[in-house]
């Protein structure tokens, strides 16, 4: 077993050895985000089945939504600032492209809360503003899911459209002053005269691949350390192989041959039959 400390060998194990822990963290870290998976379906399980509170309830204008909160229904009422529709770009449904229409709810103290109405197809590249389905007049009381605001540069609003939702980004644009998060429309009273195609609700039931992604590294990682152990030991009997004594293979044919030597030596001299 020498070979194995021989560079190459060493080299290759060293190799496989970080190979093999690569895998183990890409596995924990997998199982680490089922785990998270886990506690998200738990908390839209049980916010789906609540009942909606007052939107005042669960948003504030100083501070986030917090995380618990995802997909918590809240009921808001005021009226609709169709002026400052914001058009959400880019967004597709079953393969149709289109757009979601998301609008200010001014509540009755004045406080305005985003509400993504629903989806529209439309041929919109995104270059144009396409026409969209006024907002309902008067007031209105609307039922709601709440999200936390997208970040990063997508969110920035330009000609009253983005390409994702944020209530920071939106506030350059609306002049009214705006909870944090915003809401994916689920019911509206009065109805509109167009309904817009509503927020699909989240699978909380499933736990998504991150079970099966985490048992495929860490068999790579078994593959690779058996792979090693293989390779070794095949090495291993190669070697032995080449350590049998070299005479051995050659005495045989000598010692088979020797009867048929001496036979033929005694035929040689053997006497003739003189009488």
């Amino acid at each position: 077993m020498g070979f194995l400390l021989s560079r190459r060998w060493v080299v290759f194990a060293v190799v496989v050895a970080l190979l093999a822990y690569l895998t183990l963290l890409l596995g924990q870290w997998q199982f680490g985000r089922l785990e998270d998976r886990k506690q998200e379906n738990r908390i839209v399980s049980t916010n789906l089945r609540a009942a909606p509170v007052p939107v005042e309830e669960v948003l504030s204008t100083d501070r986030q939504p917090p995380a618990e909160a995802a997909w918590q229904r809240v009921t808001a009422r005021g009226t609709w600032d169709d002026e400052h529709t914001i058009v959400l770009k880019y967004q597709t449904r079953e393969g149709g492209a289109g757009v979601d229409v998301v609008t200010p709810l001014v509540t009755e103290d004045g406080t305005a809360v985003l509400v993504d109405r629903g989806w529209l197809a439309t041929d919109n590249s995104g270059r144009t503003r396409p026409d969209l389905p006024p907002a309902t007049e008067g007031t209105v009381t609307v039922t709601g899911y709440v999200r936390q605001d997208a970040t990063g540069g997508a969110t920035q609003v330009q000609d009253l459209s983005t390409r994702a939702v944020s209530s920071q980004a939106a506030a350059e644009a609306v002049p009214h002053p705006l909870y944090r998060g915003f809401l994916d429309l689920a019911e509206e009273s009065p109805e509109p005269e167009q309904q817009l195609a509503l927020t699909e609700l989240p699978d909380a039931g499933s736990n998504g691949p991150h079970f099966f992604y985490g048992l495929q590294w860490w068999f790579f990682g078994a593959l690779a350390v058996f792979g090693f152990a293989y390779l070794a030991y095949d090495e291993l009997r190669g070697r032995r192989r080449e350590g049998t004594p070299a005479g051995e293979a050659r005495r045989r044919p000598g010692r088979d041959s020797e009867p048929a030597q001496q036979t033929a030596v005694h035929g040689q001299h053997r006497p003739r039959d003189e009488g």
